[in-house]
């Protein structure tokens, strides 16, 4: 009986050396984004200086301007393509490869991301040797890649929303004449508004992190962020790298906890509801 006080606190203390060993590191890097010296692991005081350097970059600036545009469009298209996806998986019925179809729109969630650039790469030359199209490799190569990648992630949140769904819901409102497109704009839309909020935050962040893809059906004319960071980091550590991964840092941890907010209101509403 004396030892069971002692598992909470065993518990608690590996979770804190889990969190120190994942954020310690991000932690040490934010604070030398202040760093006045020119090298990044020598502290020479506190200055902003690096962060003046980045936004006067023109080269960094026009990756993170294309970066941001690439995710946008890639979550938005990602999130129209996986609802519908996911709408098929869980409310189709007479669907005979369902399983098929299911394995197909995920298997970028197990696949490495070295085999998907490489065979978009290869179907993207073969299609322009055929038909000509596309001429060139840029922002559309890159933003076919990225849907392709993320689609799956949004198709799994969405169908794990959908399955949860009460479909009594639905059925009650197709009772009292409403259509099924009706059904789905007036019902079942707005309940897992918060799961498409999530799935379009998700694919935006993955979208934006993305090197190994778009390094493969990347033209030279078109260079993402994450694209020109490591190339930076090859050719040596600058104290302007630390300044944008804080600047980064602090957008993908508003967008998660954003998405996180957004998650809890859906399971209080749903609780509220039961």
């Amino acid at each position: 009986m004396s030892a069971a006080p002692g598992i909470p606190r065993f518990s608690k203390i590996c979770l804190l050396i889990g969190f120190f060993f994942l954020y310690a590191p991000m932690v040490v890097l934010i604070v030398y984004s202040f760093n006045d010296s020119d090298r990044v692991n020598i502290w020479g005081g506190f200055s902003n200086r690096w962060y003046g350097e980045l936004f006067r970059d023109e080269a960094m600036m026009s990756a993170l301007w294309m970066s941001l545009r690439l995710a946008f469009a890639s979550a938005t298209a990602s999130v129209v393509l996986g609802m519908l996806a996911a709408l098929v998986l869980t409310r189709v019925r007479n669907f005979r490869s369902k399983t098929l179809f299911g394995g197909m729109v995920t298997a970028p969630l197990v696949m490495p991301d070295v085999i998907i650039g490489l065979s978009l790469l290869l179907l993207f030359v073969g299609m322009a040797n055929t038909f000509g199209w596309p001429a060139q490799r840029g922002f559309l190569t890159i933003w076919i890649a990225h849907v392709t990648f993320c689609m799956a992630f949004v198709t799994v949140v969405l169908s794990s929303r959908l399955r949860e769904l009460d479909k009594s819901l639905e059925e009650a409102a197709m009772d009292l004449g409403a259509s099924r497109l009706g059904t789905f704009f007036y019902i079942t839309l707005p309940i897992i508004a918060p799961a498409l909020a999530s799935g379009w935050l998700l694919a935006f962040t993955l979208s934006l992190d993305d090197l190994v893809i778009a390094s493969f059906v990347a033209g030279p004319s078109s260079t993402t962020l994450p694209m020109v960071v490591f190339s930076s980091v090859r050719l040596g550590l600058s104290p302007q790298i630390n300044a944008l991964a804080a600047l980064l840092i602090l957008a993908v941890s508003a967008a998660a906890m954003l998405a996180y907010l957004l998650t809890l209101r859906d399971e209080r509403r749903r609780h509220e509801q039961a």
